[in-house]
């Protein structure tokens, strides 16, 4: 049972739970993936789902377990970390939410789902509230086993979707640390023109691709005087956060790229604090995907004088 008021909980991925926990307060309890404080929610970067606001429900039996979460809403996602058979039949009396990976690209769903744990055989942990759209914060897609040279391009679009923005066509892309070429795989098929720059060669079956132009350089010898106008600036260069927060702010100073969507990489013992610097460009966001590593992503996507993110119309 749990004793102290649980006001917020997290859930992380599974390897990289150390840095959730050392941006956390008033932890009372770490259940396998699930982190629970006793402090309101913060916006967590490592946080794959954060649980606003949970609710203990007491429960007597698996039918009622049912009923109480349906009383509070339609949509609900198990977490579950014990008593999972129990868990489990009380899941299959709640309504059926798709898990169906996504065709990219897509829109983000539309409906808010909740997600619940058992803390005990007669206690629910609830929240109606969640960061994410997804169960558990899983974003999956329909893998392509053949045109990707490996499976890097599921950040991108994992990136893109939660964006609700993709490049048109004939929008001009930088691709920075662009070997082997997955995410240049993306951007093509979406009918960009996409510089990757790298000193490692694409892969050839990407290279071969049209509107796929290669550069060999150091990607931080690149400068914005070099463009007249970038459309996206993308990023998955191993480098220090520092080194790329530096280049990309020469961009944020120059007005030549509104769109960024770039890998902050992590390496050794690292300062995790750096990251809260992307931040500080206003209109960013950084946060730590499904499908990242050790690494958190930041994203600066540009929105109309509504506030709304702008689409060209094709």
């Amino acid at each position: 049972m749990v004793s102290k008021i649980i006001r917020s909980a997290y859930l992380g991925s599974k390897d990289y739970m150390e840095p959730l926990k050392g941006e956390l307060g008033g932890i009372i309890d770490i259940h396998d993936q699930l982190a629970l404080s006793s402090i309101a929610p913060i916006k967590s970067l490592w946080s794959i789902n954060t649980w606003h606001d949970p609710k203990v429900l007491t429960i007597d039996s698996i039918n009622d377990g049912a009923q109480q979460l349906k009383k509070i809403q339609r949509n609900w996602c198990l977490y579950s970390y014990q008593f999972h058979r129990r868990a489990i039949l009380i899941q299959e009396k709640l309504p059926h939410v798709s898990a169906k990976p996504l065709c990219f690209p897509c829109a983000l769903p539309t409906s808010p789902i909740g997600s619940w744990t058992l803390l005990a055989e007669n206690q629910i942990l609830a929240s109606s509230k969640c960061s994410s759209l997804f169960k558990n914060g899983e974003i999956l897609f329909e893998e392509n086993k053949e045109g990707p040279p490996s499976r890097a391009y599921l950040k991108l679009y994992e990136s893109l979707t939660r964006a609700g923005k993709i490049p048109q066509p004939g929008d001009f892309c930088i691709d920075a640390g662009g070997s082997p070429g997955g995410w240049a795989w993306v951007l093509q098929k979406l009918g960009a023109r996409v510089l990757s720059i790298d000193r490692s060669p694409l892969d050839p079956k990407i290279a071969s691709l049209a509107n796929v132009e290669y550069y060999k350089a150091d990607v931080f010898s690149i400068k914005p005087s070099d463009y007249d106008k970038v459309d996206w600036l993308f990023s998955d260069v191993i480098c220090f956060p520092e080194k790329l927060f530096d280049w990309i702010s020469l961009w944020f100073e120059s007005g030549k790229c509104k769109n960024f969507i770039c890998t902050i990489k992590f390496q050794g013992s690292p300062d995790y604090s750096f990251a809260k610097k992307f931040l500080a460009i206003e209109g960013s966001h950084v946060v730590h995907l499904y499908n990242n590593k050790h690494e958190l992503t930041f994203m600066h996507i540009h929105k109309n004088k509504t506030g709304k993110i702008e689409h060209k119309t094709n």
